[in-house]
């Protein structure tokens, strides 16, 4: 099957990251979201992101209007994916939400389109029950920022189909990624191993070992990491973190009970990054 149109639904970072990237590849590609608001943000930071690429001499002022020309944002579930080829969902890291968006599509796309699910740990087996074509759903893992980091891990379901994989595959090269292929299990590979680490950062936290500073400082210079553990939780999203965490354990058993400091944090709203506040305060000068 040949790809001509993809719908992205979700104009956030990680879905406009996708959009760019798509449109770049060369792609017809339909950003979709509930709200004017994040479709105007998410076309906001694909301009800022390729006039960025444009000043440093990556691409040309011409490359950079053809990108955005190829890009479609709209509010309309049925403009955005009745004519998709491919439909690549993006919204939030909620099962029920991600099953009842399915459920609308599945009125809506051409009877070849496929499903991408783009999630970083929830089951893609039970998202595609719920359509009439499981064969033709399949996840992606993209990282942030997409439009630089290199990974793509690409999850088959129980029924996924070969033809399904060898497309996405292809898909995934064609947009520049590195594809990993990663069978079904909870967090995939990189949040299995990644999300560990961050939590049990947290438990020693909460112990007192050291300082967060220290911490970080630790797993930077002895481990040759970029960004410490405690850290890269503030830039992720501690909810983000704890979701993870709370889907780990519940498939996986006790060895990965979250941390209750994250859940205190999480409670008190400290998010992180996107919040001002999570174990550093990003409001200090």
């Amino acid at each position: 099957m040949e790809i001509k149109k993809i719908c992205v639904l979700g104009a956030g970072l990680m879905g406009s990251g996708i959009v760019q990237v798509c449109a770049a590849a060369g792609f017809d590609v339909t950003m979709r979201d509930i709200e004017k608001r994040f479709i105007d943000n998410g076309m906001n930071t694909i301009k800022k992101n390729l006039a960025r690429d444009v000043e440093k001499g990556k691409i040309t002022r011409e490359q950079m209007e053809t990108v955005l020309g190829r890009i479609e944002p709209t509010l309309d579930l049925k403009e955005a994916a009745g004519d998709a080829d491919v439909v690549v969902e993006v919204v939030i890291e909620l099962m029920d939400l991600k099953k009842k968006v399915y459920a609308e599509l599945e009125e809506i796309v051409p009877p070849h389109c496929l499903f991408f699910t783009n999630t970083s740990g929830l089951s893609i087996t039970e998202m595609a029950a719920i359509t009439s074509r499981p064969e033709r759903f399949i996840g992606t893992h993209f990282f942030n920022p997409v439009p630089v980091m290199r990974l793509l891990e690409i999850i088959r379901g129980q029924q996924t189909s070969d033809e399904t994989v060898e497309i996405a595959v292809a898909w995934g090269r064609k947009i520049g990624k590195e594809v990993v292929m990663v069978k079904e299990a909870p967090a995939f590979v990189v949040n299995r191993i990644l999300c560990s680490m961050i939590n049990e950062a947290f438990f020693v936290l909460d112990e007192g070992l050291a300082t967060p500073e220290d911490i970080d400082k630790a797993m930077q210079l002895g481990c040759n990491h970029p960004i410490g553990p405690l850290a890269l939780g503030d830039l992720i999203g501690l909810d983000t973190q704890l979701r993870i965490c709370e889907g780990m354990h519940r498939e996986l058993g006790d060895k990965y009970r979250p941390s209750p400091l994250l859940r205190k944090l999480v409670r008190a709203g400290n998010l992180g990054r996107k919040s001002g506040r999570g174990v550093y305060d990003y409001g200090k000068k």
